[in-house]
């Protein structure tokens, strides 16, 4: 529309320069995804089952090192050998069944709550007052869409089910550890805190190196995204090698900040090998020399030594699914917010809107909330008759497109009503309201399907027949024809391979199609060239017919024939009559029209 109102910045975004959500502060926001994960409460069951299951089973396979060390390798013939691999083959195979019915179940979940929550979050979305976008930048809801919901797949489908077999398989091998050996799992307890303190600090140092690593990578692509977008520009003002110096520097930042995060995480790597290592050989020498003074048995020794790496990699495990769980429960908190919002426009009413009757604005007063001290409208009053062809007409600002908005009730009014057939539109079914407007935009929407899905697009199961008769009113069936594929053409993103007087021409059809009681026309020929605004002005002659239509125009030459013209200025109707009438009777129409034919006279 030729008005709108001003954006104001998001009320809350939660989205870094790298496009991943902050880590939660608490692991709270993960408690709301059991709504999405009951439902299916038999399959997780079944994957509780089975990572229980497989646990059990991999804490086991140290009693099988027991048995091939001590029975097997000790023994005096192959029989302990053989009940020692027949023992863990068994427990393999056993293992392979569970962790196979475990990840299918759990990836399942993770696919199901992924899929489930981007329905109900675009379900929600949908239905929002088109202001909630302007204030709530598109390509932030998409990132929850699609980033978030993708780290809470992984989440659901990987991380919960690291998380809680290692949890079991740390808490198995202690308690195996102990039982084996009091004085080698009082001497692993007291070590790995200490080993454990420069691996964390430099784990610390390579998170926040990873994290600034991101967000200069996303700012290269952001970089080089505008860039492309506006490649003519650059190219038109000879900027290439300053973008390019531009760029580079942008990449050079991007590799400083890499190579420390680099170098950082070889330190890292390079302590915990060493640090791992070194618990290994003293564990080894102290369990080796109980083993020779008759202590304890090798076999008992391996089976240690197997639980004491169990205990090793599940806390290893267990500290990187941390830091998951914190960015899922990120974001599922931002994914929440956008479930939670609610339309500003309640769809409460219930009585069905009355057919080939009038509609009247009573006293309205409407302010857009980024602007709430300047009145859009002000005791706005207008009655349009069944059938009539109103024509808006004012300079800018003056509230044209805010009646339309008003009307398909995008916004509602903060004072008066909006009456059609005598009832408020507050009081009717939106969907069924709206089901009686057709709006034809200034610059037309299309969608990057084919010609006979734009067509198509507010009509109920339409028949090829009926496109094609709406096309032919629309006068856009000629041109049709001479594509490659005709109605099953593909138009590109934004209707981008048809020429401006095509895509407004398919916009009318569309209109048509739907059948409109009331048609809402936006500057419908203001950008089009004669000949392109000949054939849709042929098109609006023979569409009126009929219905109540309304029309913004700034080319009066446009709208001279409506049954009425209103001139509107701040707000408010300042007068309204014939084309004829305005000018002995309207000194704003008089200068808008002097302005105009003045330009066109020069032109």
């Amino acid at each position: 529309m030729t008005e709108t109102s001003i954006n104001t910045p998001p009320h809350n975004s939660a989205t870094d320069r790298s496009g991943e959500p902050p880590r939660a502060k608490s692991l709270a926001p993960l408690r709301q995804l059991l709504g999405f994960l009951w439902p299916h409460q038999g399959r997780l069951i079944a994957a509780a089952t089975a990572l229980v299951f497989t646990a059990g089973a991999q804490l086991t396979l140290g009693y099988g090192v027991k048995i091939l060390i001590d029975e097997g390798f000790a023994g005096a013939d192959a029989s302990g050998l053989y009940k020692a691999v027949t023992f863990m083959l068994v427990i393999g195979i056993a293992m392979a069944i569970g962790a196979m019915t475990r990840f299918y179940l759990v990836s399942w979940l993770g696919e199901r709550v992924s899929a489930d929550l981007r329905s109900a979050v675009f379900n929600n979305l949908v239905h929002m007052q088109p202001s909630y976008f302007e204030s709530n930048h598109s390509g932030e809801i998409m990132s929850r869409l699609t980033t978030d919901t993708t780290l809470l797949q992984t989440l659901i489908g990987s991380s919960v089910s690291l998380a809680v077999r290692n949890a079991l398989t740390l808490t198995g091998a202690l308690t195996l550890m102990v039982i084996t050996n009091l004085k080698l799992s009082l001497v692993i307890l007291i070590a790995v805190p200490v080993t454990l303190l420069p691996i964390l600090i430099f784990g610390r140092r390579v998170r926040k190196l990873s994290n600034k690593s991101q967000q200069t990578i996303a700012e290269v692509g952001s970089h080089a995204g505008e860039i492309f977008q506006s490649i003519k520009v650059v190219q038109s003002f000879n900027r290439e090698i300053a973008e390019k110096t531009a760029f580079g520097r942008d990449v050079e930042q991007a590799f400083v900040v890499a190579r420390s995060r680099v170098f950082q995480r070889a330190l890292l790597t390079g302590f915990a090998i060493f640090l791992l290592m070194g618990g290994m050989v003293g564990m080894m020498w102290s369990g080796g020399v109980d083993v020779i003074e008759g202590r304890m048995t090798g076999g008992e020794l391996g089976a240690f030594v197997f639980y004491a790496i169990m205990v090793g990699t599940a806390f290893a495990t267990l500290s990187e699914v941390w830091g998951d769980l914190q960015r899922a429960a990120g974001a599922a908190e931002r994914l929440m917010e956008l479930l939670d919002e609610t339309s500003e426009i309640p769809d409460t009413g219930t009585q069905t809107p009355a057919s080939n009757t009038a509609l009247a604005f009573k006293g309205v007063h409407f302010a857009y909330p980024s602007r709430p001290t300047h009145p859009a409208l002000s005791d706005f009053t207008l009655e349009i008759a069944h059938g009539e062809s109103v024509a808006l007409v004012g300079p800018s600002g003056a509230g044209k497109s805010t009646v339309f908005e008003l009307m398909l009730r995008f916004y509602d009014p903060i004072a008066g009503a909006i009456r059609f057939g005598g009832a408020d539109l507050r009081e009717m079914s939106l969907d069924r309201w709206r089901q009686k407007i057709a709006l034809v935009p200034q610059q037309p929407t299309l969608f990057s399907g084919d010609i006979f899905y734009n067509i198509a697009y507010g009509a109920t199961e339409p028949t090829q027949a009926a496109v094609e008769a709406a096309a032919q009113m629309a006068h856009a069936h000629e041109f049709i024809q001479t594509l490659p594929e005709g109605y099953q053409s593909h138009l590109g993103a934004q209707g981008v391979r048809l020429s401006g007087g095509q895509r407004q021409r398919i916009a009318l059809a569309r209109a048509i199609l739907s059948d409109p009681e009331l048609l809402l026309l936006d500057e419908a020929t203001s950008a089009l060239d004669t000949e392109s605004e000949w054939h849709v002005q042929q098109a609006l002659t023979d569409i009126i017919q009929e219905r109540t239509t309304i029309i913004i125009a700034h080319r009066l030459s446009t709208v001279i024939n409506a049954d009425r013209i209103v001139v509107m200025d701040e707000g408010r109707v300042i007068d309204s009559g014939p084309h004829d009438e305005l000018m002995t009777s309207c000194e704003l129409y008089q200068r808008l029209a002097r302005l105009q034919f003045q330009t066109e006279q020069a032109s």
